[in-house]
């Protein structure tokens, strides 16, 4: 068990979390290696992929991949079983967003975002699962949001992916209990570099005014929801949608 562990049951554990090289996913991945975990990153940009395997030298290992690319993503988790020998649990963290009014989504954004937010969910879903079936045991985990509860202006695609998320959860947990616990992480507004590249520091500012925490979430905290919902404290918790939106949908 390493240093700043919490959960003892999660050292040793063989850990895949998509999106990892940045935001929700680089937290996520980091928390894990502090909780002792073997830790292999997916992500598609090469670039971010290589500066944090160089920088977080904790982890397993990283390997490209475009989750919404069926043989990118068979192949990945092909490296996976030879890095780490398999997989005990699974956060499907990689997604995409853009800001843009229904009428001028075309059908190319539309179909690159589901493909990302929601392909990728089911490609590596599936992968996992059958890694899982063989040990009867595993927990996935994925990043759904508050725009998936409820709709939200502007975000059309993205509302749209993350509902189809938070479904394909719950008919996965129902189909694979008892041995499986499947759950999906909603965070409302997270100061990512996702974030950042959408909102002006004047438009962060404003959000924050509408959060009854008068801020945006950190994704260490996302991070920390995770590693919990991953743990054996969790044991009994399955099939849900768990916000982490700073009272925003309250």
């Amino acid at each position: 068990m390493s240093v700043g562990a919490r959960y003892p049951d999660l050292a040793g554990k063989r850990v895949v979390v998509t999106g990892g090289a940045s935001g929700i996913g680089l937290a996520t991945a980091r928390r894990f290696v502090q909780e002792g975990s073997q830790v292999v990153i997916l992500d598609r940009n090469q670039e971010a992929l290589d500066e944090i395997l160089t920088a977080t030298p904790g982890l397993a290992g990283g390997v490209r991949c475009d989750v919404s690319s069926p043989n990118e993503v068979h192949d990945a988790f092909v490296q996976v079983d030879e890095l780490v020998g398999g997989v005990d649990v699974l956060i499907a963290n990689a997604g995409i967003s853009y800001r843009r009014p229904f009428l001028e989504i075309d059908f190319n954004q539309w179909s690159e975002v589901l493909g990302v937010n929601l392909g990728g969910v089911f490609l590596c879903a599936q992968e996992a699962i059958k890694r899982m079936l063989p040990q009867r045991s595993g927990v996935l985990l994925f990043t759904a949001s508050t725009n998936g509860m409820e709709g939200h202006p502007l975000y059309a695609d993205y509302n749209a992916s993350k509902a189809g998320v938070i479904l394909l959860c719950k008919t996965i947990a129902l189909e694979f209990a008892p041995w499986l616990r499947v759950n999906a992480v909603c965070p409302g507004y997270v100061l990512t570099p996702m974030q950042k590249a959408e909102y002006t520091p004047e438009m962060i500012e404003q959000v924050n005014q509408r959060i009854p925490l008068r801020r945006h979430a950190d994704p260490e905290e996302v991070a920390a929801l995770f590693a919990f919902l991953a743990s054996s404290e969790a044991a009994y918790i399955t099939g849900q949608y768990i916000p982490i939106d700073g009272g925003e949908t309250a």
